[in-house]
């Protein structure tokens, strides 16, 4: 009897397990919400002495850090869409209007400032040739 492994094709999806099957990733986003929630769940239990009120805000404080270490998108996670939406939203023009380069006006400008600076040349010329009789 044959055994099958499978292998993905596409390598870079691949993301090295550091411990429990979570990525360095997400084992940095835990720990931050361990260290943000714990803590938050002692002092909430002991100012309203509610174990369950204190449970949820310990909750509603660690959900922000889980949903960062485990949502990815196309490849992306968490962090890369959200910079990718304030730059789509805040930073860059709403509209953008195509333009291409006209190298064809550009070297027609050009012509005509060599031209002109021809022309000062030549006029100065004949300017200091007039002064000098």
């Amino acid at each position: 009897m044959a055994n099958f492994v499978s292998v993905p094709r596409d390598l870079s999806r691949v993301r090295d397990k550091i411990i429990f099957g979570l990525t360095k990733r997400q084992v940095i986003c835990f720990l931050l919400a361990a260290l943000v929630g714990v803590p938050l769940f002692f002092v909430t239990k002991k100012i309203t002495e509610n174990v369950s009120a204190a449970t949820l805000v310990m909750m509603a404080i660690m959900m922000p850090f889980f949903f960062i270490a485990l949502y990815e998108k196309d490849g992306m996670n968490c962090e890369t869409i959200l910079h990718h939406m304030i730059q789509w939203r805040f930073k860059r023009p709403r509209t953008r209007p195509y333009m291409t380069e006209n190298y064809y006006d550009a070297y027609m400008r050009q012509k005509k400032l060599e031209e002109e600076v021809e022309d000062i040349v030549i006029s100065h010329v004949q300017k200091e040739k007039e002064k000098k009789p």
